[in-house]
């Protein structure tokens, strides 16, 4: 593939915002976005506040969040939006007439497939430019959704008790949706723009007023320990979101200061990959890295925020009593920027499509499933080119990481100083490695991806393969049965609607 082409940008969405666009220097597409999930905050403190479960019926509640949610596409996308409500309305019809034994394979294969073809429309039809507002991303985040209700449909109603894994017990689904239930759960305004997917029954116990008791019940059942709740008041969430919003905050403030500067482009600029010394080149690759992250930051602490104003995401009591609001989180920013290890920092980032991947793919699959589960990952990102030098990257890294920690670790573990030197090297390794595994996935091209790879050396496929073959003889491969998968991304140790799923895994193999 080549360079992008320069198309021109219109949207097709609302444009009663260009004027703020034009005077900030935004595009439209970005200022629309911003101007949903701040309207979307403050409909979601109202939603708690007015349309709660004591004060109006759960039908209203679902009609709300429905509503406002494909208000929001349209504004965003406007015709763009049918391309969502199409999948949809197609997987109603799944679910309600295809016969149960397999619609959770009908399912995938719809919801993938269709947006599989609109990614190839942008890649090969407009040569990787946008020429009108990007749909992708509700799409993406939809097809998660509904296919995650498809496998959930399928374990409650066609499996028997004993074939499930605890964590499918719990959310498996016992009776078919009805319509206004099905779109509130795909469409609430609440995640329709950037998620992050949350499994069926927890929406609904939110829908229904039960998710913090839900929540409670649960965590008592899995520990004796007192944690000071007070049951006559459901918790605020107002800390939470004050607190999420700040962060929200300081990552604006760092993508306009810093990341804007750091151009990813630049790491395959000629002048700059012929002239700069390899310490140069992959120190700039190494920053121009890490001023990317915030604009994820930003997008996915928002969308947290929005949940949690609404009374959605209560994980439970911590250790100090204290509520915590992030069940259905989809990062952990401290985890992600100390992680010591490649699997630590993939537990961290992106968590609820993590937790996806290991509910429709990897506890599925009987055999190469760590291998089938990041190809499930890169074709969900789409089809450019680098998105699967990215996700081919990482299993060989993701091997090569188990096998040298099962083999060294222990060694620095008798003194406090050799485990801080361990640590430091350790978080230095895995920020190089992510640096050099997600480079093509921002680049996209293959051209672009080549000359990166190429003025690097190839140096970390190399040493990964080696240490993989290496140590291979000496630590076999462990298959997991319901542990946690190192793939594209995580989900808790054990079930990750029982346990805290931010936990920083730097000290665990």
């Amino acid at each position: 593939m080549g360079e992008p082409a320069q198309t021109p940008f219109k949207t097709t969405g609302s444009e009663w915002l260009l004027p703020v666009s034009e005077y900030l220097g935004f595009p439209l597409d970005q200022v629309n976005f911003l101007a949903c999930q701040l309207f979307a905050l403050t409909a979601a403190f109202c939603f708690r506040l007015y349309l709660s479960p004591a004060h109006v019926s759960p039908r209203v509640r679902h009609f709300v969040a429905a509503l406002l949610g494909i208000g929001f596409l349209v504004f965003c996308f406007g015709w763009y939006s049918s391309h969502i409500l199409v999948v949809v309305v197609a997987n109603y019809l799944i679910i309600i007439k295809a016969d149960l034994n397999n619609v959770h394979r009908y399912s995938m294969v719809i919801s993938m497939g269709y947006l599989t073809a609109c990614q190839v429309s942008r890649v090969f039809i407009f040569n990787y430019g946008i020429p009108s507002t990007d749909f992708s991303g509700p799409l993406m985040i939809v097809t998660q959704k509904l296919t995650t209700l498809a496998f959930q449909l399928h374990d409650g109603m066609c499996k028997k008790t004993e074939q499930l894994t605890q964590e499918q017990k719990l959310m498996a689904i016992n009776v078919r949706p009805s319509l206004i239930e099905y779109l509130s759960y795909n469409l609430n305004f609440l995640s329709v723009l950037v998620g992050p997917c949350s499994n069926y029954k927890e929406y609904i116990d939110f829908i229904e007023g039960r998710h913090i008791s839900t929540r409670l019940k649960q965590q008592h059942a899995s520990s004796n320990r007192q944690n000071g709740y007070n049951k006559t008041q459901d918790p605020s969430p107002l800390n939470a979101v004050c607190h999420k919003l700040l962060v929200c905050a300081g990552c604006m403030l760092f993508f306009l200061t810093v990341t804007r500067s750091l151009p990813i482009k630049y790491n395959v600029d000629p002048n700059f990959v012929s002239q700069a010394s390899f310490l140069t080149r992959l120190t700039y690759a190494f920053f121009s890295i890490q001023a990317s992250r915030p604009k994820f930051y930003f997008a996915w602490t928002l969308a947290d925020a929005v949940n949690n104003a609404a009374g959605y995401g209560f994980l439970g009591m911590d250790e100090h009593g204290k509520p915590s609001w992030d069940l259905i989180s989809n990062l952990n920013i401290i985890g992600i920027e100390t992680a010591t290890s490649f699997k630590t920092f993939i537990d961290n980032w992106n968590i609820r499509t993590g937790i996806w991947l290991k509910t429709v793919c990897y506890d599925r699959t009987p055999k190469h499933r760590l291998a089938l589960t990041f190809i499930l990952s890169a074709l969900w990102h789409g089809v450019y080119p680098g998105y699967y030098f990215t996700f081919l990257t990482a299993i060989p890294i993701t091997i090569a990481a188990r096998a040298i920690r099962r083999s060294i670790r222990h060694y620095f573990l008798g003194s406090r100083v050799m485990k801080l030197g361990y640590d430091i090297l350790t978080w230095a390794a895995t920020q190089l490695a992510i640096c050099y595994t997600v480079m093509p996935f921002l680049l996209l091209a293959v051209d672009y991806t080549i000359v990166y790879y190429r003025s690097m050396y190839f140096h970390v496929h190399i040493i990964s393969i080696l240490a993989a073959v290496a140590l291979h003889r000496k630590h076999k491969p462990r298959e997991p049965t319901t542990t946690k998968t190192s793939s594209v991304s995580s989900s808790a140790p054990c079930s990750a609607q029982c346990q805290h799923v931010h936990s920083n895994n730097n000290d665990k193999d």
